[in-house]
């Protein structure tokens, strides 16, 4: 007994008990008993186990025993719960959580007020029963569409295909978020020495000496290379037709020695905007200082997270420098050029310490003078210039 016990489980310690007790036969309990240091109910009961069907394989203990579940002995704590957390309850001013959290400590609290005691992670566990899980709010509705819009996505995929046949550049464009400069933190993790997190300022309020970084992104569609520009004053139109200045500069002219036209993809708002008479002026400079036909297409209005600048490039940079403060224009520069990912992107960057003033008003004869050409299809969103 003493060498076999340890290794049996509650069952089947019952079963070998009484199995060695009946084998004794008349007074077989009391010696068992007294062998096992067992109680006489848990050996009767074994002998009751040894004349019934035998459980289930993996299992040591019959359906139908401990404690009962609160559903079962309350079935109003599960539909007072619905109730709680149910959509419709919050247009409802008799809701005792219109203006609350809907934490399970909130609910565990209503619940014992209302209905019985309950404790925060019961409704936890009955919230995951019900279906119920934590989610955040999920950006998918995009409020009224263009009609258009799709027929521009069309369009736009038209011309790329065009330009792309021919062998000229495409670029998709934006400006990406502007960026605190100092020892902010930088959300995301990064691995350290367990305990040693890098140290940031407690607040996000910016240095005016210092400013903040406003990065402006091209894309090259046909080469999977981007180059940033990291400004250091306003994101304005001029800005944004010099950082397409700066990659021209930088790569485009030797990557496309013959092209004589460009097309450029962007939102139809921020710095780039169709409506925005500085850009288009810019843009004309452009077109004169390289020689280049300029063709723009904009995405239709509430479209902007389709460019694919954004999911092809500043996502990969955002996740390469996650985690780190960005203390200085030379390492929100570098960290740019560093990013890479596995389908072979190249990121280019460079400092443009320029200024770039705001409110620059474009005259109605300034306009006159662009060589503007309005597309046949929503002339506002696509359009070319070429050099006068």
């Amino acid at each position: 007994m003493d060498l076999l016990l340890p290794h049996l489980d509650e069952r089947s310690r019952r079963l070998y008990l009484a199995a060695e007790a009946r084998a004794l036969g008349h007074g077989g309990i009391a010696q068992v008993c007294k062998a096992s240091g067992c109680a006489r109910t848990t050996i009767e009961r074994g002998l009751i186990e040894l004349e019934e069907e035998p459980l289930a394989e993996g299992r040591t203990r019959r359906g139908g025993g401990g404690r009962k579940k609160l559903r079962d002995d309350n079935p109003r704590l599960v539909e007072a719960l619905n109730d709680l957390v149910a959509a419709d309850t919050r247009g409802d001013p008799m809701s005792p959580l219109l203006y609350t959290s809907k934490s399970t400590t909130k609910l565990a609290e209503e619940l014992t007020r209302t209905v019985q005691s309950v404790s925060p992670d019961t409704v936890g566990r009955l919230l995951h029963e019900e279906g119920y899980s934590l989610q955040a709010n999920a950006k998918t509705r995009e409020g009224k569409e263009h009609p258009d819009r799709d027929a521009q996505f069309k369009f736009i995929n038209k011309q790329v295909k065009a330009h792309q046949k021919k062998g000229n550049p495409v670029l998709s464009v934006d400006a990406k978020k502007k960026e605190l400069i100092g020892n902010y933190k930088n959300g995301g993790q990064e691995w350290h020495e367990k305990g040693e997190p890098v140290e940031v300022n407690t607040h996000d309020f910016p240095d005016p000496k210092v400013g903040a970084a406003r990065p402006y992104g091209i894309y090259d569609v046909n080469r999977n290379e981007g180059w940033v520009n990291v400004g250091c004053d306003h994101d304005t139109a001029a800005f944004a037709v010099a950082s397409l200045r700066a990659w021209w500069e930088g790569l485009g002219r030797d990557a496309y020695p013959d092209a004589q036209e460009l097309l450029v993809c962007a939102d139809g708002g921020g710095s780039n905007g169709y409506r925005l008479r500085l850009w288009k002026l810019e843009l004309a400079k452009f077109a004169e200082e390289t020689g280049l036909t300029v063709n723009v297409c904009h995405l239709p209005p509430g479209t902007s997270k389709w460019n694919k600048i954004e999911h092809r490039m500043f996502s990969h940079i955002s996740m390469n420098w996650r985690g780190r403060p960005l203390t200085s224009f030379e390492v929100v520069v570098n960290l740019i050029g560093a990013t890479t990912t596995r389908q072979g992107l190249k990121v280019h960057a460079s400092l443009d310490r320029q200024k770039y003033p705001t409110k620059i008003k474009v005259t109605n004869a300034e306009m006159k003078t662009i060589p503007l050409k309005p597309g046949k299809f929503h002339g506002e969103w696509n359009y070319k210039i070429t050099p006068s």
